[in-house]
């Protein structure tokens, strides 16, 4: 009997505290979110990036600037439009010339007379140059032409 008894109090105790929970509050209304625009630039005056080819993305804009070959040799690589690029070269002794440069898988492609080139990233041991060996910043054309930064 006290087994009974026992039961039929822990079930009632069970059916009285679940009744005693506590109850949810709502969930919150959803609210309006207002923008305020930015008042301290004009809209007028902003400027899209995009279109302005100094600001625009190029997959090798740390490359802008002058490198420096053996024997007078340099390529200059200006930005231009976004993922195009100006290359100015003088790439041996007697070849000087303005090439476009374009954005590729691993560096800038050029056409240079009947040539499809590329920059590429590399070091001075791999342009073939003992006069740049030892260098760690360099750009590469082919075997025999790269470009370093001190």
């Amino acid at each position: 009997m006290m087994q009974k008894s026992m039961i039929l109090f822990g079930a009632t105790a069970m059916v009285l505290l679940a009744g005693c929970e506590k109850a949810e509050a709502p969930a919150p209304a959803p609210t309006e979110t207002t923008v305020v625009p930015d008042e301290t630039v004009p809209a007028d005056d902003a400027t899209d990036p995009e279109a302005d080819p100094a600001t625009a993305p190029h997959r090798f804009a740390s490359w802008a600037g002058k490198w420096t070959g053996v024997e007078g040799m340099f390529v200059t690589i200006t930005p231009g439009e976004p993922g195009k690029y100006k290359l100015e070269m003088q790439s041996d002794l007697d070849t000087k010339g303005t090439y476009d440069g374009n954005d590729s898988e691993h560096g800038i492609k050029f056409k240079r007379g009947n040539e499809e080139l590329s920059l590429r990233r590399g070091n001075g041991d791999e342009t073939g140059l003992k006069w740049l060996a030892g260098k760690k910043e360099c750009l590469i054309v082919k075997d025999g032409e790269g470009y370093c930064r001190d």
